[in-house]
């Protein structure tokens, strides 16, 4: 087709070209030669749309096959599928009716198997908090994958929950020393020997001792328990094998000795009280102060009373030398004058004998009121806490609450021994006057005999 295009395109020009010759004497002999040339190319150009319309037809048979075979394809496919579902039906009654064969041939072994579960889940948590894992570790790895199969478990696996559970028990009777790392307080390790008691406690040579499960640490209590107790532990560590010695075991496998960390000190106590509570200690520190001083000369003034009552006739200095020395300068008075004299000495020796008494009498009067001050100024404090925080947290009010009580504790713990040394020294001091009244009577006594005769 181009190429008759192309020939009418040419004749079109020879056309117009001739066109033109003929205005100017054309040659006739190149027009035929045009016009042989158009009908060479018609044939050629018919030639090859018959060689096209063959291969078209021959593409189009070929086509045709194509589609043919992939029709027979897509048949078998389907023929395929239909077979397929056929067959997983065939297989899902098969595996329906297995697994109800297999349930029937379990019997008994399907309930043994969640009891084995169960008893390995329960055998590893407390196995982990056991203080037997402190010394013997990694028993629970077995179990842990005991505890989450998914089939019947194995002779061996059955053998090692009982060696497991055989283990612990056989473990919790013995009392065992092993080498093992310490996590100190202050973030250190040390390697030291521990004495482990059953499945209750952990010794060492620092104490007590806690075992964490969840870190797998031993560690020391933040605070040691009493002494006495600690002197059982270390007994225990110095006990050889064979012999016996007693121990303070804490039955709940630490509770209470981390209980006993939480507990307060009598010095913690004490600083609980405030300033109040500084204050009455003060005062019985002070008492105390006052009622040594009052002893130590009571007993001094004491022992020179009694030595002189051994040398009636050479006066000395003390209470009684000095009123045998008034005698001495009024012995030619007569008996009412001589008295006055006497109990005039007795009144001057008076006030030094008895000095500091009655300050620790008002200090053992002062402390309770004190206290009583320390409480009501504590649940001052615990209402004003409570009108701005309420009652939701306890421990906002627990400051308030502690002074409130423990000042009044504090007055009433200085008040019992400052009334009891106050009686202490006012006896001491009344049996001092005692002796000097004595002999005060018994001076006036002799000198009334002497005027009668």
């Amino acid at each position: 087709m181009k190429k008759l295009f192309k020939g009418l395109a040419a004749a079109a020009v020879f056309t117009v070209s001739a066109g033109a010759a003929l205005n100017a004497h054309a040659d006739t002999a190149a027009l035929d030669k045009i016009l042989q040339q158009v009908k060479a190319d018609r044939i050629s150009e018919g030639k090859i749309n018959k060689q096209r319309e063959q291969e078209f037809l021959s593409a189009r048979a070929d086509k045709q096959a194509l589609f043919n075979k992939a029709k027979r394809e897509l048949a078998a496919e389907e023929a395929r599928g239909d077979r397929l579902k056929k067959q997983y039906a065939q297989n899902e009654a098969t595996l329906a009716a297995k697994e109800a064969e297999l349930e029937q041939a379990k019997g008994t072994l399907g309930e043994m198997f969640g009891v084995v579960r169960r008893a390995a889940s329960e055998t590893i948590g407390s196995i982990e908090a056991s203080l037997v894992s402190a010394e013997h570790k990694g028993r629970e790895e077995v179990l842990r994958s005991l505890a989450a199969a998914k089939e019947l478990p194995t002779t061996r696996e059955l053998e090692e929950l009982w060696i497991g559970l055989q283990t612990e028990m056989t473990e919790s009777a013995k009392v065992s020393t092993f080498d093992a790392e310490i996590a100190q307080l202050n973030g250190d390790t040390a390697t030291a020997r521990v004495t482990r008691i059953g499945n209750f406690n952990l010794i060492s040579d620092q104490g007590y001792l806690i075992y964490h499960p969840e870190t797998k640490q031993i560690q020391p209590l933040g605070r040691q328990p009493d002494g006495y107790v600690l002197d059982g532990a270390k007994s225990l560590q110095a006990t050889s094998a064979g012999s016996y010695t007693s121990f303070y075991v804490d039955p709940t496998r630490g509770s209470i000795l981390r209980l006993n960390t939480q507990k307060a000190t009598l010095e913690e106590y004490f600083h609980e009280g405030g300033t109040v509570g500084y204050i009455i200690a003060a005062l019985l520190v002070l008492g105390f102060v006052i009622a040594i001083i009052r002893l130590v000369d009571l007993t001094l003034t004491t022992g020179k009373i009694k030595s002189q009552l051994k040398n009636l006739d050479a006066p000395g200095n003390n209470p009684l030398g000095r009123i045998l020395a008034v005698y001495a300068e009024n012995k030619n008075q007569d008996v009412e004058n001589l008295e006055l004299k006497l109990d005039e000495a007795i009144l001057r020796e008076t006030p030094r004998i008895e000095a500091g008494i009655n300050i620790i009498k008002i200090l053992a009067a002062i402390a309770p009121l004190l206290g009583l001050l320390g409480t009501v100024v504590g649940m001052i404090l615990t209402f004003q806490q409570i009108t701005l925080f309420g009652t939701g947290d306890p421990k906002i009010m627990a400051g308030s609450i502690s002074m409130a009580l423990v000042t009044t504790a504090l007055g009433l713990i200085a008040a019992l021994p400052l009334i009891l040394v106050h009686a202490i020294v006012a006896g001491r001091s009344k049996s001092v006057l005692h002796i000097l009244d004595e002999q005060s009577a018994g001076i006036i006594a002799a000198h009334a005999e002497k005027e009668k005769a």
